[in-house]
């Protein structure tokens, strides 16, 4: 089967470049003003909008819609160039502080691509092509005139966009120092090499027709699988920047939200209430992590008076020697409030005096490995008893 005949090549692409789009979307409301903001947005609505014109189905979808045969070739055309304007206005608003000179420079990108779509028109328009080609336009009517003009026109724009995006980024790729920008440099790099090798085996194919040979597979096999893999490989790189940060702080918060349950299930009956209204499990994650958080600290207040420091200096001795400063310290801890649990349970009527108003930073500052130790009850409840055999072994502060 040929190759270009499998539409499942097109998915990947395009259903990156949707998702894309979805996850910017707040993002581009809240923000519209923001060049960057705008930039990406672009990017991405014409990356989408090429992979899903360029599938063989849907170009005969919109030549036989229209009754214009090829006339997905200007349309699809069209949207690539749009996307190398939107490329090169990406990396010009990265690489440069708002000024003048970046308006004038993202302005003359524009403008420069909207002329190239222009004579994209004109020329299709002026050309007689009136026998469908879905897999093979480009060689088809590669000695067509006013079609040889507009095949030709458009690669040299795709070209000409993606050797100076390839240029910008060589020389800027040095001077970053993000670690989300630099793999996102890295990828449009490798996007732009597909580029080139797709242009080079289009360009040839159409040269060899030129010369009456005929290089056809060139089009049909080899170049669709470059402009597929550069097309994902510069979506990526251009998501990777933005998508990033975003995946990485909502990692680091999952993994915290989830760290503090245990804590937050054992501080219920100290404050069952204390952090107001109630949030949905679809609220953002940012706001369940703050409620839970206010939650917990609550509790750490009314505990307080509960809390005895010099327990929970006598479990870090009695741990720090076998598991290690940091475990120690997460374990002493989560033996203190479970003792300040416990006598809050018993409901004193006077809590002991000379305790202070709030928990020791050693166990507020570290509520997550905290909470995580009470995953593993009985090794908390060993300790515990432990101490309460030996209550005058002498303590050491971590």
């Amino acid at each position: 089967m040929n190759l270009a005949d499998s539409h499942l090549l097109y998915l990947p692409p395009t259903l990156l470049l949707i998702a894309g789009l979805a996850l910017k979307s707040p993002a581009i409301i809240r923000s519209w003003k923001d060049p960057n903001t705008r930039a990406t947005w672009f990017v991405l609505l014409f990356a989408a909008a090429v992979f899903v014109s360029v599938t063989p189905a849907n170009i005969h979808r919109i030549n036989t819609l229209t009754g214009v045969p090829n006339i997905a070739a200007p349309w699809t055309y069209s949207l690539i160039n749009a996307f190398c304007g939107a490329c090169l206005t990406m990396i010009i608003t990265w690489r440069e502080k708002p000024s003048p000179r970046r308006r004038r420079r993202i302005a003359w990108a524009w403008a420069s691509y909207a002329s190239v779509i222009v004579a994209l028109w004109i020329t299709f328009l002026l050309a007689d092509v009136p026998h469908e080609r879905i897999y093979d336009l480009d060689t088809y009517y590669a000695t067509t005139p006013w079609m040889r003009e507009h095949i030709v026109l458009y690669l040299v724009g795709y070209l000409t966009s993606t050797v100076v995006s390839a240029w910008m980024i060589w020389t800027w790729i040095s001077h970053v120092r993000g670690r989300w920008l630099k793999a996102g440099l890295v990828c449009l790099q490798s996007g732009y090499a597909m580029g080139i090798a797709f242009v080079a085996a289009k360009a040839s194919a159409i040269a060899a027709r030129w010369t009456g040979a005929d290089w056809d597979v060139l089009n049909t096999n080899v170049a669709p699988p470059f402009a597929l893999l550069g097309g994902t490989l510069v979506a990526a790189g251009f998501i990777l920047p933005v998508a990033g940060p975003f995946l990485q702080k909502w990692v680091r918060e999952q993994a915290l939200y989830w760290s503090l349950l245990p804590l937050a299930r054992a501080i219920r009956r100290v404050a069952p209430s204390s952090a107001g209204a109630s949030v949905g499990r679809l609220a953002p994650l940012d706001l369940r992590l703050m409620q839970r958080q206010q939650h917990i600290y609550d509790g750490l207040l009314r505990l307080a008076p509960y809390y005895d420091d010099d327990l929970y200096q006598r479990a870090y001795e009695a741990s720090v020697h076998q598991h290690g400063g940091k475990t120690a310290r997460s374990l002493a801890g989560a033996v203190a409030l479970r003792a300040a649990l416990d006598a809050y349970g018993r409901q004193q009527t006077r809590p002991p005096e000379g305790q202070p108003a709030q928990i020791a930073a050693e166990v507020a500052d570290h509520l997550a490995p905290i909470s995580r130790r009470l995953f593993q009850p009985r090794r908390v409840e060993g300790v515990l008893r432990r101490l309460m055999t030996h209550p005058h072994a002498s303590t050491a502060r971590p």
